[in-house]
């Protein structure tokens, strides 16, 4: 429909341009391109699932080799062993939940990188974590757990194709008020700021409570402690003084995620109510 009504609205505008012309039809694809998340939840969706596992791929693999290059990646046996276990028993109820990621690529590269308290999930199942995590925070498996839970919950959430279409969105939406506009300079200063606003950064505050719910549910049917959830935050805000972790800044953490967080410790622990290990899915270390 939208795109039907653009060849009423292209003329009433007096756009003579096939530039124009497209930018309209451009943003009659951000109205149809939805997608709903596992958590019922509707996404914007210009990049496919698919397209963002390429894409995460690419950029996964030169961040690996620039790692490599620069004797950054964790050869030891010890620690490897220990992501290797906590991940794959992760890995193991992502798939038995969602049976199509069981052809991921799933991989951990392990940073060694002291001072960062981090770790990421690309599409795909593309993993890292930076020995900070481990220095600084002193982590039990359970809390470890939490953390890898969340981050593979982005993935399953199909967050980084999510992320991926906001930009766009974000580009798309400048291009067009610029070319519609009398003073393109002025119309796409505001437009990037409203776009910024209308679409970041409510979905980055959504996406993180979705990942938490999911990733505690993944790490208790992984047979992990959901009070961990609670201390893991505790840590976190306790790392927090001049420079806040890494992983607060890309991972925003709302005044009462720990509150949040322990409320739905009660209704998680009866998914599993003994405790019980899943098995451990393959993952592969990077090296």
């Amino acid at each position: 429909m939208c795109c039907l009504l653009s060849e009423f609205l292209v003329p009433a505008l007096n756009v003579n341009n096939r530039m124009k012309r497209l930018v309209l039809l451009l943003l009659c694809s951000l109205l149809t391109a939805c997608a709903t998340s596992p958590t019922g939840r509707s996404q914007l969706m210009l990049i496919s699932p698919e397209s963002a596992i390429v894409e995460s791929k690419k950029a996964y693999l030169s961040t690996v080799s620039e790692l490599d290059k620069n004797d950054k990646l964790v050869n030891d046996p010890a620690l490897s062993r220990r992501v290797a276990t906590i991940t794959g028993r992760l890995v193991t109820v992502a798939i038995e939940k969602f049976p199509y990621t069981a052809k991921w690529e799933w991989s951990v590269a392990i940073v060694d990188e002291p001072d960062v308290v981090n770790a990421w999930c690309m599409a795909g199942g593309r993993m890292a974590v930076y020995t900070g995590l481990f220095d600084k925070l002193h982590l039990t498996d359970a809390e470890f757990a939490q953390i890898m839970g969340h981050e593979i919950s982005h993935a399953l959430a199909n967050h980084t194709a999510e992320q991926m279409s906001r930009a766009m969105a974000t580009t798309l939406g400048v291009v067009a008020v610029g070319a519609m506009s009398d003073r393109p300079g002025i119309a796409m200063g505001g437009a990037a700021m409203a776009a910024k606003v209308a679409i970041s950064l409510p979905n980055s505050r959504t996406a993180e409570t979705e990942a938490d719910t999911m990733g505690m549910e993944l790490a208790v049917l992984a047979g992990y402690d959901p009070d961990a959830a609670v201390s893991l935050w505790e840590k976190m805000a306790a790392q927090g003084g001049g420079r806040p972790p890494e992983f607060l800044s890309t991972h925003p953490a709302p005044g009462n995620r720990e509150t949040a967080l322990a409320a739905m410790i009660p209704a998680m622990r009866k998914l599993n109510p003994t405790g019980k290990l899943a098995a451990v899915h393959p993952v592969q270390i990077v090296r």
